[in-house]
């Protein structure tokens, strides 16, 4: 069973790149230790895709360098390509071969014997819920391809795996099947790096999570480090028809001792507060009480819940990760 230990695996220093003008990734310092799931969390465009395949070797930094377990980006890439095994964000299967013989021929380009390869897939197949299918993979539904993605990538028992948007354009109950098997990959020895935009997987599945915008990355830590950081126990959601209620709202709460703060989101025809405030239920009762909402006609809809890494990416940028 893996266990995180405080030995750095991935070392990541100030790495830059450059596209004519554009700084895809600006200056990006990590330290990612073994056997954890390190999330990397930001809007599609902030540069993840572009970190991960410098990472890997695929492009050549303009600046900055990245240590993976002892080899540089720059210097070592043929001893970091034995190290890792990466899901990436496109499905990547060879369609007229069946799931067995994707598998087995990955195994052998590693080097793998056939018999040894034969019993790998077999065995990572079946654990992946997709053993015995004798249909050429072009056929599987979209979460079946991308669980033959991630055996692909396991198959040579990499040190490291990269997933890059590994739940991509699938539907809910596929994405959660697929978070089922990296929860159960975590109890392999292995380390796991997940680049991704969705907060709910981040939250779900991280141990320590770096958020990226703009290239940069502007916040690191454990969900609840960042959570309790940059955000409250718990977020008050209320819409209005009118921005100048909106308005009026947010100068009542300005003296409350227990909001900690409040963001504004303006999409079409809806202005839509956010109140961070600590104290759970007890304290939403008391801002009620004391006259929040003097005419509930004015509000389009309310709704209370827990903070979440997207108030803390709100706090931090001024917008939404959908944004």
């Amino acid at each position: 069973m893996s266990t995180i230990n405080d030995s750095v695996i991935i070392e990541v220093k100030e790495l830059e790149k450059h596209f004519k003008e554009v700084k895809a990734v600006d200056g990006v310092s990590l330290k990612i230790k073994r056997g954890e799931l390190f999330s990397i969390l930001g809007p599609n465009g902030a540069g993840k895709t572009t970190l991960v395949r410098m990472l890997t070797t695929i492009l050549t930094p303009t600046s900055g360098d990245a240590i993976i377990k002892g080899n540089s980006i720059l210097s070592g890439k043929k001893e970091i390509v034995k190290l890792i095994g990466v899901c990436p964000q496109e499905i990547t299967i060879y369609e007229v071969l069946r799931a067995e013989e994707n598998v087995e021929f990955v195994a052998s380009m590693h080097g793998i014997p056939r018999k040894e390869a034969k019993e790998k897939a077999k065995e990572l197949l079946k654990e992946f819920g997709i053993a015995g299918r004798k249909d050429w993979s072009k056929h599987f539904s979209g979460g079946m391809q991308r669980r033959l993605n991630l055996v692909m990538a396991l198959v040579f028992d990499p040190d490291i795996l990269f997933l890059d948007e590994p739940t991509a354009g699938l539907d809910p109950q596929a994405r959660r099947l697929v978070w089922d098997f990296i929860r159960d990959l975590k109890n392999k020895d292995i380390t796991i790096i997940l680049m991704t935009h969705d907060m709910i997987e981040a939250d779900s599945l991280s141990d320590r999570v770096a958020i990226i915008d703009h290239g940069k990355i502007i916040a690191q830590g454990t969900p609840t480090e960042l959570k309790e950081k940059y955000g409250s126990d718990n977020v008050l959601e209320i819409s209005f028809l009118e921005q100048e209620d909106l308005e009026v709202v947010k100068t009542n709460i300005q003296n409350i001792p227990f909001v900690v703060n409040s963001s504004e989101i303006h999409r079409k025809e809806r202005q839509t507060l956010l109140i961070s405030f600590k104290g759970g239920l007890k304290n939403l009762v008391k801002l009620l009480q004391q006259g929040l909402i003097d005419n509930i006609d004015e509000v389009e809809n309310m709704k209370f819940r827990q903070n979440s890494l997207e108030d803390v990416f709100l706090n931090l940028t001024g917008r939404r990760m959908r944004d």
